[in-house]
């Protein structure tokens, strides 16, 4: 839920990043780090455990100035990728305005990732959240890989309510901000 502040003209957007672990949401979020000016976005919150991989979140705020009269900033978070954090990945879903689906392209990955969006359904279910509603965009990540599923059987398996997507190499940067300026804009859209 976007919280608007009337009071301060301020509006504040909350952002998931969401899928299966070592799918390139951490990417996503420190590449936006990596490339936006230090005036505009908050230092990046990591909390990783032993192996290097999210434990709870990843935290990272941009400040967009300001949009018809309010100043406007986009928290993004990502969740943690494994199955028993589920209890970190609901928590971050209270009050989601967007969601970026992250989807690793690997083949070898396929039912992960299918796990991954039930779980995504489930949870919103329980915050009486619809993906049918909430904007959503999905990025097939990992593009360059040799064994990546094609294009058209990751939109038949993981796109059935035809979300706006993307291919992505988020290690490079190629689509991370597309799915940001998609998901952004979708947001926006609504609070119009």
């Amino acid at each position: 839920m976007v919280l608007v502040n009337y009071a301060e003209q301020k509006v504040n957007c909350k952002i998931v990043y969401y899928g299966t672990g070592e799918s390139g949401k951490t990417t996503n979020i420190e590449y936006i780090y990596s490339q936006l000016n230090h005036s505009i976005r908050s230092d990046i919150t990591n909390l990783k455990g032993f192996n290097e991989r999210t434990l709870f979140f990843d935290f990272l705020s941009i400040d967009l100035g300001t949009i018809k009269g309010f100043t406007t900033t986009f928290s993004l978070y990502s969740t943690p990728g494994q199955a028993e954090y589920n209890a970190a990945r609901k928590l971050l879903l209270n009050g989601v305005d967007g969601i970026i689906f992250v989807i690793d392209s690997n083949k070898d990955r396929k039912d992960e990732n299918l796990e991954s969006l039930r779980n995504l359904e489930e949870n919103l279910t329980s915050f009486s959240l619809s993906m049918k509603t909430l904007p959503i965009v999905i990025q097939y990540n990992k593009r360059d890989l040799d064994n990546a599923m094609e294009l058209e059987e990751l939109e038949r398996l993981f796109n059935p309510y035809g979300f706006p997507s993307y291919e992505a190499m988020a290690s490079q940067g190629s689509g991370v901000f597309a799915c940001l300026k998609s998901v952004s804009t979708m947001i926006l859209s609504s609070l119009q």
